[in-house]
């Protein structure tokens, strides 16, 4: 009886087991808050939780999902769970579903899991556990005190500052948070806390600094502990706003958690002590002038472990007074090395110098070991992006110095500045140093890439990573730069030219979190606002950089799905336009003065030879465009926001400048647009501003101002660029795009790289910067016309996307993939024996529409064949192929 019982259950087990392998798959992974992996000290207390969803059947989708959460790991189950069991929620909703469990508050710490029922209700194996923690929220929170380490001759000193303390009973959880006025490193008992690197992220001092947490529990032990707060000066540079001390301070807080209670056992104050840790500042940080570091290597420590710290000599530290400025934790994630770059080659440069060719630009750090040095013996590094024309090295104001030890086996190593660089020429080295002991340090912002990109045409290809490449040099510290080398600011007018290709290539959402932030900091109590941001000084720009806080939320809406970045930003948006309509006395933008926090009124910018920026009536109706641009998108933003009156009032306005424009900057007898350049007759096109009577001919007259009047070139700059490549994209240009692209000469992207380009350049003739953010625009194409992987305003994040490949004559085949917060939608199409066929992925959560060709009356999808029946066919989630007859 026993034996057959077991034979039933084993039977059982087998057909259970058979009857599982049949049912769909589905695993629920990349769990994220707040857009962030396990993010320790977040800054809300009603964060969005976000989940992807992998099957393997076409056609899945999430029907309801139930979340738990705890307070520690053991808790986290149906039974148990102390901080929330939502239950079977009925959504579809797996992008920032806002948490509603019992309420979190400063220091809360969170475990949690996820599953979900799919639209046939059958529910998934539960997520793996995920976790964050909330930060230090309210000013009550903090008990530290800001210190520094005092004297005149530190004020150029990255200190160390020590506290030595015993620890008896050990917590579950230790938290140290730091909120640093300049960059900061950890360290505990000799190890570094985590290995991020030029932290934090850029911030405007004046009215915010950026609270980082660590989770230190594993370096601290009961019994004697150390611990170092080493700091540098990075953004905390006098006279800058909001820079009230000639050096960095901090404040720091560790707190210990026990049976569900924080107790406080260190706060920075006057027990604390510091010395000159032997690095040091060099330059003003400003443009031009961002220097480097001085190393001096007789004051370096062997390491930072309980001995040698008890061999050096400290002074006592100053209490620095409490900013006025919010301190809130960072929203984006820290930097991080992201590359290792050897050096290429090392030749003699004049009598006793050496020139370092790492390969290719960057921005990041240098290692360099060097041979035998005689104690005091000083060493210059000079750093550049390129050669000038009569050979020298071109000054960028980047310089690092080494004063040796005389120690064996010294070596040179950034800490708290960085270089954009290809070049290095060290001075004062009689013997070459090897190649193999030099070591470049590729730094940026710690999100995730994103895309890929590669087709038949090995031009586009060299192009596309180009791009590519530069977007990483630029996006050091939180914010996209112009460049890293001479300015390092956050451009307005380069964040708009780069915003849609930056955000389709990475995943930038909690950069562009920060980023905004700065932005809505920076804005004047009567609506100005400058041309970066932060905003250290005045530098140039005009509108096209002041509403990057309009155009920039907004794609960022678009391709991440966060409405909340709309309804944050939204009163400063306002605010701008208020600014805005002061000087359009009689309807058109006229313009403004100006300040002491900006300069100049641009138009277009870094045109090549040849086309006159300068010209006023371009000037005028590029900016013109660019605030109908802006009302029009105020129009959208309003609309999702339910703010329906406001709506109605930016339509108006939008229809009213438009209207405008036509009357008043368009020339009747030549059928242009201001001064007849590419983006003056783009720009009108784009925004709407083209009757559709005109249309034919003002499309006539661009084609020919480029092909024949340019001979196929291009002839814009840094605003032109992104607005043709959407106006292309838009009217599937492709062989005209394709066509300027595969120039080699001047001016053009394939000019670049036959001139030894990595990175893209500031001007198309190379002149001042070599990694730039002028010309990245067209990065976008590659993507949306190429791959055909186009977002759906109506459908945010992805939601609803459009398949629309674009083929140029000349190009066989192409793959494209774009990670989108549900998934990864991925393209791959090719031509072949006269057919099109492509095959498609769209992950969970997402529909797809497939266009067809017109003259495609049949096509086949998965091998089954379907008349053709409208201009699109719609799927779901899942793997799909597509084949229909081309002429191509």
């Amino acid at each position: 009886m026993k034996q057959a019982f077991r034979i039933l259950v084993a039977v059982a087990i087998i057909m259970s087991a058979g009857c599982k392998s049949n049912l769909p798959q589905i695993t629920i992974y990349d769990l994220r808050c707040e857009n962030l992996t396990e993010p320790e000290g977040i800054g809300t207390m009603i964060p969005g939780l976000s989940w992807k969803i992998k099957s393997d059947r076409n056609g899945t989708s999430q029907k309801a999902f139930q979340v738990l959460a705890a307070s520690r790991i053991d808790l986290l189950d149906e039974e148990k769970a102390d901080l929330w069991n939502s239950g079977k929620i009925i959504s579809s909703s797996s992008v920032l579903s806002q948490y509603m469990g019992n309420a979190l508050r400063s220091r809360s710490v969170v475990c949690w899991k996820v599953r979900i029922w799919d639209e046939n209700d059958r529910m998934s194996e539960w997520s793996t556990s995920a976790g964050f923690s909330i930060g230090l929220l309210e000013k009550s929170d903090w008990t530290a005190s800001f210190i520094g380490l005092p004297g005149k001759e530190n004020n150029s000193v990255s200190p160390q500052l020590k506290k030595t303390f015993d620890i008896k009973n050990k917590g579950e959880k230790i938290f140290l948070h730091v909120n640093s006025l300049g960059y900061h490193e950890v360290f505990v008992n000799g190890d570094k806390a985590g290995d991020k690197v030029l932290t934090p992220a850029v911030s405007q001092f004046n009215k915010r600094s950026q609270i980082i947490t660590y989770d230190i529990t594993q370096l601290l032990r009961e019994g004697r502990n150390d611990i170092i707060l080493w700091l540098g000066h990075g953004w905390y540079s006098k006279p800058l706003p909001g820079v009230d001390y000639d050096r960095p301070v901090v404040r720091a807080q560790m707190e210990q958690l026990n049976n569900g209670k924080w107790e406080t056992i260190v706060v920075t104050d006057s027990a604390w002590t510091g010395r000159n840790s032997g690095y040091s500042l060099i330059g003003t940080w400003r443009s031009g002038d961002y220097g480097g570091e001085k190393v001096d290597a007789s004051l370096l420590l062997n390491d930072l472990t309980s001995s040698s710290l008890d061999a050096a000599s400290w002074d006592p530290v100053f209490i620095a007074v409490n900013p006025e400025a919010e301190a809130s934790p960072q929203s984006t994630e820290m930097n991080s090395i992201f590359d290792i770059i050897k050096a290429d080659t090392v030749i003699p440069f004049g009598d006793g110098k050496w020139l370092i060719d790492m390969g290719k630009t960057l921005t990041g750090w240098a290692e360099i070991r060097f041979p035998a040095l005689v104690a005091g013996q000083k060493l210059i590094l000079e750093y550049s992006d390129h050669f000038e024309k009569d050979g020298e090295l071109k000054d960028q104001g980047q310089q690092d110095i080494y004063i040796a030890s005389g120690k064996e086996g010294e070596k040179f190593l950034n800490k708290f500045n960085y270089h954009g660089f290809r070049y290095i020429v060290i001075s004062n080295l009689k013997s070459k140093p090897e190649k193999e002991g030099i070591t470049a340090y590729l730094i940026h912002t710690g999100y995730k890439l994103a895309s890929s990109f590669e087709c038949s045409d090995t031009d586009l290809n060299r192009i596309h990573n180009m791009l590519f490449y530069t977007l990483r040099c630029l996006s050091l510290g939180g914010d996209l730069v112009d460049c890293p080398q001479i300015e390092r600011l956050g451009y307005g007018g380069d964040g708009n030219a780069s915003t849609l290709t930056a955000q389709t290539m990475f995943d930038l959402a909690p950069l562009y979190s920060n980023w905004l932030q700065a932005w809505a900091d920076c804005v004047r109590e009567d609506g100005g606002m400058p041309h970066t941001a932060p905003n250290p000084y005045p530098a140039g720009g005009g509108p096209y950089w002041c509403g990057f806080i309009i155009t920039a939320s907004w794609k960022t809406f678009v391709n991440y799905g966060d409405v909340r970045v709309l309804e944050k930003f939204y009163p400063v948006m306002q605010k701008w336009l208020t600014y805005v309509g002061k000087y359009s006395p009689d309807g058109l933008l006229e313009p403004w003065p100006e300040t002491d926090y900006r300069a100049w009124y641009l138009g277009d910018w870094a045109v090549p030879e040849g086309t006159d920026q300068t010209d006023k009536s371009s000037v005028k109706l590029v900016n013109n465009c660019f605030v109908s641009v802006c009302y029009e998108t105020m129009q959208k933003i309003a609309g999702v926001l339910g703010k329906n009156a406001d709506a109605e009032e930016y339509g108006v306005r939008k229809d009213q400048i438009k209207k405008l424009i036509q009357n008043q900057l368009f020339d009747t007898s030549r059928k242009i647009y201001g001064s007849g350049s590419q983006i003056d007759l783009t720009y009108p096109l784009l925004a709407g501003v083209v009757p559709d009577s005109l249309v034919g001919t003002v499309t006539k007259n661009l084609i020919d101002e480029i092909v024949i009047n340019h001979s196929g070139h291009v002839a814009c700059g840094l605003v032109g660029i992104p607005v043709f490549t959407e106006w292309v994209i838009k009217n599937q240009e492709v062989n005209l795009m394709y066509s300027i692209l595969k120039k080699k000469d001047y001016p053009g992207y394939l000019y670049m790289l036959e001139n030894g380009a990595t990175t893209t350049w500031e001007h198309w003739n190379g002149a001042r910067s070599r990694i730039h953010n002028c010309y990245n625009g067209i990065g976008s194409w590659f993507y949306q016309a190429l791959g055909g992987i186009q977002p759906d305003e109506e459908f945010p994040g992805y939601r609803e996307l459009v398949i629309d490949p674009q083929v140029p004559g000349g190009m066989t085949w192409a793959n494209a993939s774009k990670e989108t917060p549900y998934g990864t939608v991925s393209v791959k199409w090719k031509l072949e024996n006269g057919l099109f066929k492509m095959d498609v992925a769209i992950p969970v959560g997402c529909i797809a529409r497939v266009a067809i060709p017109k003259d495609s009356d049949k096509y086949s999808l998965n091998g089954k064949s379907h008349n053709t029946d409208g201009p699109f066919a719609q799927i779901e989630s899942g793997k799909y192929s597509f084949e229909w007859k081309t002429s191509k």
